[in-house]
């Protein structure tokens, strides 16, 4: 055991330390440790998880990259139909990190009731379609089954299952208005059944997706079996999705386009990207907060044991002993903050993730209740960069001991 922190370790194991004029001021410093600490968790977790939970919506309902006709003008409507038979399709083995490659078609369409009417788009999929990013989402019935070529299931949200007073086992009357048609009739009617009912609090999307069989959109449109509207990919990675689309778009056929939905959704992603600077911001602030109040409490034990210092010195000790003394103190003080913090911090969040007490405004946060997203290797970053970053902060106030005279300082009272 080295010098230092032999005198540092007697020092915090002092009863007079406890009783001592600094003792409210030193529980202050621990306090701001322990709220900070507490803080910098509560604003992480929240804001790495939202980012994470939106961007994981967004992908639910479009995938990473979107593979379509250039003709097709970023209409919400497919309009010219692509051939199945591609060389990505179904197994994308020119880029590596794709995780599927799926099939869809969309069309615009009405639901029509007794009383009422709601414009739609009814999304068509087939049996190669992923369901497992929606699971989370069923509130209600179960998810549709397209192995069966005369299924006219379908799965629509809270959002318009609600404004049309529909439920359950109902039917949905959808009319899709035929274009450039001989015909007298002039438009296509379905009767789909109602299944399952899903609400991603994503209104944006809750509003105009219905999920349905994408044979009805292949009829509709007098395309053939093996066409579809486009093909959505999904990558292992979100944090290459900028990368695999460039390698997407660099390996499928000329006629073809591949869209990102960091650009697609470029104003939801956007304001993501802010996140980032409010936790840096709030996190910096924290801990300069922290800091000052450690800083004044390695003052206050600086004046309290000025007669130790001056003895110490008179002994022959050199200033940076003395510092590291009082750093190792500091240090101690530090760590019984963070533990303190971690351990209400953490709790805190598994609360909110299990329970989702506190809720958010869907309309603005995309989600109704705050999700939090728990990881040891921000959660050991936290502490370790808490920890240096006050030390540091604490190196120029210590040198307040090199201005000390050991004369002075023995008859210091």
């Amino acid at each position: 055991m080295n010098f230092e922190y032999f005198i540092a370790k007697r020092l915090i194991k002092g009863k007079e330390h406890k009783s001592s004029i600094s003792s409210a001021i030193i529980k202050i410093a621990i306090l701001a440790i322990t709220v900070g600490m507490v803080m910098m968790l509560i604003t992480v977790a929240t804001g790495i998880g939202l980012q994470r939970k939106i961007r994981e919506k967004v992908a639910a309902f479009n995938g990473h990259v979107i593979i379509t006709s250039y003709d097709n003008n970023n209409s919400l409507e497919s309009m010219i139909p692509i051939k199945k038979d591609q060389h990505f399709y179904p197994n994308f083995t020119d880029v590596t990190g794709i995780k599927h490659v799926q099939g869809y078609a969309t069309k615009g369409g009405l639901i029509r009731t007794e009383d009422d009417f709601e414009g739609i788009v009814v999304k068509g999929v087939g049996a190669d379609y992923n369901w497992s990013y929606f699971e989370e989402y069923l509130v209600e019935g179960i998810l549709p089954d397209f192995t069966d070529p005369r299924n006219n299931q379908i799965l629509i949200s809270a959002y318009t299952a609600s404004r049309l007073g529909l439920g359950l086992g109902d039917n949905a009357n959808t009319v899709f208005l035929k274009k450039n048609s001989s015909s007298n009739i002039p438009a296509n009617i379905r009767a789909f059944k109602i299944v399952g009912i899903y609400d991603s609090g994503f209104l944006e999307f809750d509003e105009k997706f219905i999920f349905a069989d994408i044979r009805h959109i292949q009829k509709m449109n007098k395309w053939n079996e093996d066409q579809v509207g486009g093909f959505e990919v999904f990558i292992d990675d979100f944090d290459e999705i900028d990368k695999k689309g460039r390698q997407i778009y660099e390996n499928i056929p000329s006629d073809l386009e591949a869209v990102t939905i960091t650009l697609k959704y470029g104003s939801i992603f956007e304001w993501l990207k802010l996140f980032d600077l409010n936790i840096i911001g709030i996190i910096s602030i924290i801990i300069l907060v922290a800091g000052i109040n450690m800083i004044t409490a390695l003052l206050v034990l600086i004046l309290e044991r000025t007669p130790m210092i001056g003895i110490l010195k008179s002994l022959g000790t050199n200033d940076w002993s003395i510092r590291k003394i009082f750093l190792y103190n500091a240090g101690y003080l530090i760590l019984i903050g963070l533990l303190w913090g971690n351990i209400i911090g953490i709790g805190l969040l598994f609360v909110q993730k299990y329970y989702g007490i506190i809720g958010l405004n869907p309309a603005t946060y995309y989600v109704s209740t705050a999700p939090i997203y728990i990881d040891i290797g921000y959660i050991i970053l936290l502490n370790v960069g808490t920890m240096l970053l006050c030390l540091v902060m604490l190196l120029i106030p210590s040198y307040v001991i090199a201005k000390i005279s050991p004369s002075k300082a023995i008859r210091f009272q």
